[in-house]
């Protein structure tokens, strides 16, 4: 059982930095985009005026894209118990302080993700859309929830294996 709930989170951890590097690169990409026709623009004295229409629209989302699949995909490696509190204490206490610690996570996860997926429906109902790019927001919270959906859940499988197993980070990578 411990076993499978690894190869959950791992499989969980993959796809949440999938789409964190597809975000990075992406806004990356578009920065990049932004900053050189800016820069072109600026060596021909205006002769040549491309710009990226939305850019600062794009990053901002993006970024939210990869700092929620980031954080979802190192919930674990993330929680530092205090070592003046903890320092003397079995590694299988620690373990399970940490399992509580991430029980917080994963309530912070599924309260993101029932206020986002509300936040999506509300935009779909009322065609909101972004200010520059006029994209529809709903998919864009969506997304942000199921972002937040795998923060949860990876946050709980880490308390259960925390807190009932006693197993931490090194136990995932047969330390």
């Amino acid at each position: 059982m411990q076993s499978t709930f690894y190869r959950a989170s791992h499989w969980l951890a993959l796809i949440c930095r999938l789409v964190a590097g597809v975000a990075l690169i992406g806004l990356l990409g578009v920065t990049m985009a932004d900053v050189s026709t800016r820069y072109l623009s600026r060596l021909t004295e205006g002769a040549i005026a491309l710009r990226v229409s939305g850019s600062v629209e794009l990053v901002s989302y993006l970024m939210l894209f990869a700092l929620l699949a980031a954080m979802a995909a190192n919930v674990e490696k993330s929680q530092v118990v205090v070592e003046a509190f903890s320092h003397r204490l079995p590694q299988a206490i620690k373990n399970r302080v940490q399992g509580v610690f991430l029980l917080g996570f994963m309530a912070l996860g599924l309260v993101l993700f029932v206020g986002l997926l509300d936040s999506a429906a509300a935009a779909t109902r009322h065609g909101e859309v972004t200010q520059d790019l006029r994209l529809p927001m709903g998919p864009i919270y969506q997304l942000a929830a199921v972002l937040s959906l795998l923060l949860g859940l990876r946050s709980a499988i880490h308390a259960l294996l925390g807190m009932i197993y006693a197993a931490g980070e090194e136990a995932a990578h047969g330390e």
